[in-house]
């Protein structure tokens, strides 16, 4: 039996709102680690939703533990509830109530917010509210550190993924021929992001709490090992596919046929489940996303338009009201899209719309609204716009040859996985802290903040992570996705490793650092490497920074209250 079960209630409360806290910023949070792979047009919407259920899933479970005790322990001194072991259990309510408010209009508002900002407003909130001691001093998981971590993070992360793109860019990108340079070097890119993971899992494994204890030998042993590994199976099964591919331009190759490695090399290969031996050989990463213009040239809307000419009705002829609205849904207009245009179709129009004229307990029908529930988060429409200015920002930016992009798209892919696990890893606390420490005070019935985080609740948060970002993360992949600047699998691949690698950076000094911020910071530094300012979008930047401004207080203002509001309330 509980020791404190009296106070069942609130645990019940601070449960149901760990659960929305935990969802909320798979929602908000998880978007940043697949942003530039959807934008790049690497990955797919549905394709990033189960990967993201597997690795958010992975950073949480293996990795999460460290930075969860910061969370618990760090932002407010537990001195005030000593005696108080039921007040402690409320204050860390308030915080997970005002975390998951704020995190849940944010992410409706596709406003891409720091959770980890968000949960230390929240805690600062009730710290404030309880009279309790907020660690201000610059000392070991204090609110400075964390803090410091916010503005340092990003310029970082920023300069991290420069660096990185800039290796690509003066090595293969601006050479006489990048294509025969991209495959000398991509093998040895794949080998890094590989030894990157490696590193990361070694240093954050939970059997290695430090890694004097694990053993730097032992550690650089396993790290070089994944490198030369992979640089192996890179020339042994990659270059085959890349050669056949892009040189001979062998339209039938897909992912799945890397496995026949030498054997591609021959001409006359039988291959299992070939493409389309007419199809593309590589798709243009660099193809406008400038949804209007698009629109404008279809034969179906054009003809409508021009029956439509003299009644000026954006919505009649499937063009956006205002044509520099970033937020534009493509689910608001209302005439059908053309069969070409098929991808600007939103998930009512995909599931709903075929089977409405058919009763309602119909079999098709009811399968189509089973459809339409489960997949309506992942069957958005997040690569284009409608913005003329931002079409002009992404003209800015340098095109670099498709072929060239294409082989970045598996260390892309190999980075944005990195960039989720260092999310899980860091991010999981942001929801798991709190209610940890409430959980532990009820079982034990005395403070227990420092009480190790049971397993089995980093599960539970995994899972609530990855279905976050399937039910509702389209909106924030929406807002960082290629509104900030052109997105290619190069630059993509620099962002993703550059802030992974920040991430995961404080995760190994228990920072909770900011995964938004950090991605932010990487986006623009890469940007920037279009050596013109005209190419970021600032007003997207000022839009997400506007973001982290209101967090603090809108987090601490929400739990504040709660925690005033219950102190003074009678029974207490």
């Amino acid at each position: 039996m509980a020791a404190l079960g009296q106070y069942d209630w609130l645990l019940a409360i601070i449960t149901i709102a760990f659960c929305f806290s935990a969802f909320g910023n798979g929602a908000n949070d998880v978007a940043n680690s697949y942003a530039t792979s959807v934008a790049a047009r690497t990955l797919t919407m549905i394709q990033v939703g189960f990967l993201s259920i597997v690795t958010e899933f992975v950073g949480a479970v293996a990795l999460g533990a460290r930075v969860t005790s910061t969370i618990k322990n760090g932002i407010i001194s537990i001195d005030r509830f000593e005696d108080r072991p039921g007040v402690l259990m409320l204050a860390m309510t308030c915080a997970e109530v005002g975390s998951a408010t704020w995190l849940m209009v944010a992410t409706r508002l596709g406003m891409p917010v720091s959770t980890t900002q968000t949960i230390v407003g929240a805690l600062v909130g009730v710290g404030f509210a309880s009279q309790a001691t907020i660690k201000w001093s610059w000392e070991s998981g204090s609110v400075s550190q964390v803090a410091a971590s916010w503005g340092i993070a990003p310029l970082i992360a920023g300069a991290m993924a420069a660096v990185i793109f800039g290796t690509i860019k003066y090595s293969v990108l601006d050479r006489k021929d990048p294509l025969k340079n991209a495959l000398r070097l991509i093998p040895f890119y794949l080998a890094f992001t590989a030894a990157m993971l490696a590193l990361f899992i070694v240093v954050e494994a939970p059997t290695a709490p430090s890694l004097e204890e694990f053993g730097a030998g032992k550690a650089c042993g396993i790290i070089l090992g994944v490198f030369f590994g992979m640089l192996a199976i890179a020339y042994i099964f990659f270059m085959p596919y890349f050669t056949r591919r892009l040189i001979k331009g062998d339209a039938r190759l897909r992912w799945y046929h890397i496995p026949l490695g030498p054997m591609l090399r021959k001409d006359n290969v039988n291959l299992y489940f070939p493409g389309d031996p007419n199809g593309d050989v590589v798709i243009d990463h660099y193809e406008s996303a400038h949804r209007a213009a698009d629109v404008a040239d279809s034969p179906v809307l054009k003809s409508n338009n021009e029956k439509d000419l003299g009644n000026n009705s954006p919505r009649e002829t499937g063009v956006s009201k205002d044509p520099d609205s970033i937020d534009t849904d493509p689910e608001q207009n209302t005439l059908p899209p053309p069969a070409k245009d098929k991808r600007f179709m939103g998930p009512r129009e995909r599931f709903l719309t075929p089977t409405a004229h058919l009763s309602m307990f119909h079999p098709q029908r009811l399968w189509s609204w089973t459809k339409f529930i489960v997949m309506q988060g992942v069957t958005r429409d997040c690569v284009s716009h409608d913005s003329k200015s931002l079409a002009k920002t992404h003209q800015r930016a340098v095109h670099y040859d498709n072929r060239v992009e294409h082989l970045w798209t598996y260390p892309q892919v190999a980075s944005a996985i990195l960039m989720s696990i260092a999310h899980g890893s860091n991010d999981v606390a942001n929801a798991v802290g709190p209610w940890s420490a409430a959980y532990s005070t009820f079982q034990a019935g005395e403070v227990a903040t420092r009480s190790p985080t049971p397993v089995w609740m980093l599960v539970v948060a995994g899972l609530l992570l990855g279905l976050g970002f399937w039910v509702f993360g389209y909106h924030i992949i929406r807002s960082l996705g290629n509104k900030i600047t052109q997105l290619s699998p190069t630059r993509g691949f620099s962002m993703e490793l550059g802030a992974a690698i920040t991430v995961l950076l404080a995760s190994r000094l228990g920072l909770p650092v900011s995964t938004t911020q950090c991605l932010t910071g990487a986006t623009v530094g890469v940007a920037l490497m279009n050596y013109d300012l005209g190419a970021v979008n600032w007003r997207q930047v000022l839009f997400i920074f506007s973001g982290w401004v209101l967090t603090l207080p809108i987090a601490g203002l929400i739990s504040g209250i709660l925690m005033v509001m219950a102190l003074n309330a009678p029974h207490f």
